[in-house]
């Protein structure tokens, strides 16, 4: 069986308010793509409908996976759905979507390429961040200040929910690693830099969703 071009990770943990949205408005966007692409949902114990709601969106569209797994985390569930695609490139996004699903193109060749990781960035020139609470803006600098200081360099926004990694890395990277929560970001980008690998920011247009996690 010929591997996609593209896999898009999506971790979901009680997403039932917006999952089937979400998946209809990748779904329609990537079948205007010309490459071939994958959906992998990872449901990380949803105590509500989503895991329905997943299987309700992939009966009537081919080229969409649910993969159900224990509560442990959304780190544990980005592993798993990591690890169990398969395309070229690996494409984690946010269930809330809060990135427009068009800047995907910017992670991707031609408009990029020669990269090991491609990461979205809220920081960078070029990036807008719209109806951010200023507490939640004000945590994710204090997080991304103490990571660059403890274990990251040069990367200004570790925690966006966007972001890319050819396959290699992928099955080379995320077999290591070791946190289930909210720090697998920062274990991830530290292995990357670790072992040399080339790491891009990508600037994007970021929304804040009501209801979305930290």
């Amino acid at each position: 069986m010929v591997s996609p071009f593209l896999s898009v990770v999506i971790p979901a943990y009680n997403e039932e308010q917006r999952i089937a949205h979400t998946l209809e408005v990748v779904i329609r966007f990537l079948k205007t793509q010309g490459y071939s692409w994958e959906i992998i949902v990872v449901d990380d114990g949803s105590e509500d409908k989503t895991a329905t709601l997943v299987r309700e969106v992939a009966q009537d569209n081919i080229g969409i996976t649910l993969v159900g797994l224990p509560h442990r985390g959304k780190g544990s569930a980005v592993k798993e759905g990591m690890l169990q695609a398969s395309g070229q490139y690996r494409f984690l996004a946010d269930a809330d979507l809060s990135m427009p699903i068009e800047q995907l193109q910017r992670f991707l060749p031609p408009v990029l390429d020669n990269f090991d990781i491609a990461i979205g960035s809220r920081e960078i020139l070029g990036s807008k961040r719209f109806h951010e609470p200023s507490k939640r803006h004000i945590m994710g600098r204090v997080f991304n200040l103490l990571a660059r200081l403890l274990a990251i360099k040069e990367i200004s926004d570790t925690q966006c929910g966007f972001k890319c990694f050819e396959a290699n890395v992928a099955e080379t990277l995320f077999p290591f690693q070791r946190a289930h929560g909210w720090g697998f970001d920062v274990e991830i980008l530290f292995l990357a830099q670790k072992v040399g690998m080339n790491i891009h920011e990508i600037p994007i247009d970021w929304y804040y969703r009501q209801g979305s996690k930290i």
